[in-house]
């Protein structure tokens, strides 16, 4: 939540956004909502699965986002669905894997991710647990103004059970990493839950690999210890600190619904998700003999394309939200997919973030190459063509202010950004500029916010100033 945003303040209008629909609790996010959007995804699984297939229903750590699924599961139920709700909060790709695994008609997780307390959300993961395609998402938007939010009646009990999807998860996890490798390493491990979904899943996962664990923030609080559930900056601090006080060889840490990872190196340095997705798509390639396709969004490094080059492999580029990279992983064989926001999958694995398994293949890592982490990331970065900058502008615009600027840059595009040729237009999502000598600038406008996004990656800081400055400067003629 924006600081200037106030509680109350509210559409009413229930809008999805790359990842489900968010709101605000007791604003928008009301009980009598939550069964309007259930009832909506209802009819869209009446035309895709047949009712013998039962509905998994999940949440996060939020206040009252366990209520918000019961209610979900009596709207199920008394629709006909079977279904089976988790015995405890849960990470999303856990509830992802369950829903693959156990022949569902897929899944509905609460959960608002890493957003402030005061949200909460809903999203449907289709039975091949990766994250809805818009295809689905709009079939489940057009159902909304046709939905009651009438509380059911006559809901039969027998329809509804709890279950536990740890152990299945768990197990699977542990074919994906060399738990051997990590064992032997004897790696010295601060782990920040963040108040999150992980606890019991990363920490046991940590134990079972061998690791001497240190962990933090392990219980249920709802106001998240008055942060954010968000792996990286300020919320790190007291990772950061263990760490280094205690010379740990990693730091590691999740959002909210543990879909995302934060990573700290033996230095004390949080590694941004850039970083993370070349340290891995190198490892799967060098230690672990992987091949396949590297996939990132728009907004994400181009070093990957350095590394993809170096090993022979293919590069997609996809719009913003991981919903993209999950179709390409079911279309193709995908080495590792992920966006600059913290979310990876890797071959193997389902098409969804886990931000379990990235915390652990990070470990997994220094366990084969024996060297201080921030030794290895120095020497990737050198592998891939040197270091890149990257940076990012939050511009508060009004709506008309972002379509101006979206409808410039599209017809009438600079030819040169801070005297840097521009080489080529992209328009896969928002409007990139591809620059000479390999940088870029991307405009994307917020679907749901009166915010313009302005990421940028160049070859020096000085640059980055200059570049930042420029597209200030065009932006505010605009308006």
């Amino acid at each position: 939540m924006s600081a200037t945003q106030v509680i109350g303040e509210g559409t009413g209008k229930i809008v999805f956004g790359t990842d489900g629909w968010r709101g605000i609790i007791a604003d928008d996010f009301t009980f009598p909502n939550v069964r309007k959007v259930t009832r909506a995804i209802a009819k869209y699984l009446s035309t895709a699965y047949d009712q013998s297939r039962p509905v998994l229903v999940a949440y996060d750590t939020r206040f009252l986002a366990e209520e918000f699924a019961i209610a979900a599961a009596h709207v199920l139920a008394s629709l006909g669905w079977t279904v089976k709700i988790v015995e405890r909060d849960c990470p999303t790709p856990v509830i992802a894997y369950a829903a693959k695994y156990l022949n569902s008609a897929g899944a509905l997780m609460f959960t608002a991710s890493h957003n402030p307390a005061p949200y909460c959300g809903i999203k449907y993961i289709p039975d091949y647990a990766g994250p809805a395609t818009p295809a689905i998402t709009d079939t489940i938007v057009a159902n909304i103004d046709r939905s009651t939010d009438e509380v059911p009646t006559g809901v039969p009990s027998n329809l509804i059970s709890r279950f536990d999807p740890k152990p299945d998860y768990l197990k699977f996890i542990y074919t994906i990493l060399d738990c051997d490798r990590i064992r032997s390493a004897k790696l010295k491990v601060k782990y920040d839950a963040l108040y999150s979904t992980s606890r019991g899943y990363l920490d046991t996962v940590l134990e079972y690999c061998g690791c001497e664990a240190e962990s933090f923030h392990t219980y249920r609080d709802v106001l998240f210890g008055g942060g954010m559930p968000e792996p990286k900056g300020d919320q790190l601090i007291e990772l950061v600190a263990a760490v280094k006080s205690d010379q740990a060889d990693i730091g590691l840490a999740t959002d909210g619904d543990s879909d995302r990872f934060g990573i700290v190196d033996e230095q004390g340095t949080v590694l941004t998700p850039n970083i993370v997705l070349l340290l891995l798509a190198r490892h799967l390639v060098v230690n672990k003999g992987k091949k396949g396709a590297i996939v990132r969004t728009v907004a994400t490094t181009h070093l990957l394309d350095n590394l993809a080059a170096r090993y022979g492999l293919k590069i997609y580029e996809t719009a913003v939200g991981f919903k993209y990279i999950g179709e390409l992983m079911r279309q193709t064989e995908v080495l590792i997919g992920g966006e600059e926001s913290g979310g990876l999958s890797i071959i193997g694995h389902i098409p969804e973030k886990d931000g379990i398994l990235a915390d652990m293949l990070v470990a997994e890592v220094i366990a084969y190459e024996g060297k201080p982490l921030s030794q290895i990331v120095a020497e990737v970065v050198e592998e891939a063509g040197g270091a890149l900058f990257n940076h990012r502008l939050d511009l508060h615009l009004s709506n008309p202010h972002k379509a101006a600027v979206i409808s410039h840059f599209k017809t009438n595009p600079p030819r040169a950004i801070a005297g840097i040729p521009v080489k080529e237009i992209g328009l896969k999502d928002g409007v990139k500029l591809y620059l000479e000598g390999g940088s870029w600038v991307l405009l994307r406008p917020s679907g749901t916010e009166p915010l313009m996004r302005v990421y940028m990656e160049t070859n020096s800081e000085a640059q980055q100033v200059a570049i930042a400055q420029e597209m200030q400067a065009i932006i505010k003629t605009l308006e």
